[in-house]
């Protein structure tokens, strides 16, 4: 079964032909979908059988489902059709998928048991316009997958039609299609208040990584991600001429004492080693060069690696911007908004996916990877239950360039999500045995 729409608009021979740059072969568009070229299975061969199989005969299906939703992408909490298209391919297997009551993601669980093992993939697209002329490129303006959450949903769905064909599993898989992680606090409160977890022993995620060449799988115990909180602070002064800033309030120079101020207190006030960053994004103030201003506002994200250090950065916040503007005379309101918290693996999760990925691709797919000041909101699964993140590698190699995601040109090797595929499915079978 394919499901990518036919593209009369795609340039190629007038057979309808055309060539996808990451993989070489032809691909045949025509009206009645796509024929797609095949794509190397980096982990043939290794088992179970029934995986084997599945992907022999699936695997260019598991590519169509993924450039179907590239070029339909959808935007947080609006993810309506794609929720739809997962759906329809689980209840074709015989399983029994349940949305939640917004109308976007889902939840299905395979199998049967008291034991339950969670896999989790995101759903939604990036507010961002595509730029790499692929013949699936989006088609919605001002919305695109560059941030690979289009290859999350089809290697999910992977795993899950072929754990569906299986002929016994030691115990239940429960597949999580998420929304809205793009969005603060993110899609993952939504899928925990509407009981994705209960029962669930442990929990695991993939994201795509550009950095780790496909075939890898980038994997550490501890912090992966940073949380990652809002900071907006409003400044009010009386206002007044620049020739005389002794008889008001002089906003502009109180926005500049806390632009250095508070990240250089913080540095002071926090441990080191915590990874703590606080960087502004937006500044604004003012219009006349000799008019003090009434009002400005400050924007900025502060991230960290350390979830105790996350849990009592808002009131020294508060206090630290007090402080700085005591002197000043100048009026304040601070929004702090908590985003997501840190993505901890635990070890014995860690341990376990990692035996699951060197079943899935051998023992060398195993890669070191760095912790990363971005957010992911697979941390509020992780305030719950036990689990593990792990990133999926889908550059291509030397002489391809690394594209980096949340770029309007980002690209991925789509061998990569074989790779997934096969990674996930060893993982809930090595946590389940």
């Amino acid at each position: 079964m394919t499901v990518l729409d036919s593209r009369p608009d795609v340039p190629g021979d007038p057979q309808g032909r055309i060539i996808n740059p990451m993989e070489g072969p032809e691909a045949l568009i025509s009206e009645a979908g796509v024929s797609m070229a095949p794509v190397e299975d980096l982990g043939a061969g290794r088992g179970p059988f029934w995986l084997d199989d599945w992907l022999r005969a699936n695997a260019t299906d598991v590519l169509a489902w993924r450039r179907h939703i590239h070029a339909h992408p959808e935007l947080s909490r609006h993810e309506f059709a794609t929720t739809e298209l997962v759906v329809t391919l689980l209840r074709s297997v015989g399983l029994k998928p349940w949305v939640l009551p917004g109308g976007t993601g889902v939840v299905c669980d395979i199998g049967s048991g008291e034991r339950c093992v969670a896999l989790r993939a995101d759903m939604d697209a990036l507010p961002l316009t595509e730029a790499t002329g692929l013949p699936y490129s989006s088609t919605i303006e001002g919305a695109a997958h560059m941030c690979g959450h289009d290859a999350h949903t089809a290697i999910l769905l992977g795993a899950a039609r072929a754990l569906a064909g299986a002929p016994e599993l030691p115990g239940r898989v429960r597949l999580i299609f998420q929304p809205a992680e793009e969005v603060m606090p993110g899609g993952a409160l939504d899928m925990i208040a509407a009981g994705a977890l209960d029962g669930v022993e442990r929990i695991y995620g993939l994201h795509v990584d550009p950095r780790l060449e496909v075939g890898s799988v980038g994997m550490r115990v501890g912090a992966l991600t940073s949380a990652a909180d809002l900071i907006e602070l409003r400044l009010t002064s009386p206002g007044g001429h620049t020739s005389r800033p002794h008889l008001t309030a002089d906003l502009v120079h109180a926005l500049g004492t806390v632009i250095t101020g508070l990240p250089a207190l913080l540095s002071r006030r926090v441990d080191p080693r915590s990874g703590t960053v606080l960087v502004w994004g937006a500044v604004h103030a003012g219009q006349a060069a000799n008019a003090v201003p009434q009002d400005g506002v400050l924007r900025g994200t502060l991230r960290t690696a350390d979830h105790e250090v996350w849990t009592a950065l808002e009131p020294l916040v508060a206090s630290s911007v007090e402080s700085l503007l005591a002197p000043t005379g100048v009026g304040f309101h601070l929004d702090y908004r908590r985003g997501v918290p840190p993505v901890v693996s635990d070890q014995d999760s860690t341990a376990l996916m990692r035996a699951g990925v060197e079943a899935a691709l051998g023992e060398g797919a195993v890669a070191p990877t760095e912790q990363s000041s971005g957010g992911e909101d697979f941390g509020w699964y992780l305030e719950h239950v036990q689990g593990a993140f792990a990133r999926l590698g889908v550059w291509p190699g030397h002489p391809a360039p690394q594209s980096d995601i949340h770029r309007p040109t980002f690209v991925l090797d789509e061998r990569a999500l074989l790779c997934g595929v096969r990674t996930l499915v060893h993982t809930a079978l090595t946590t389940l045995a």
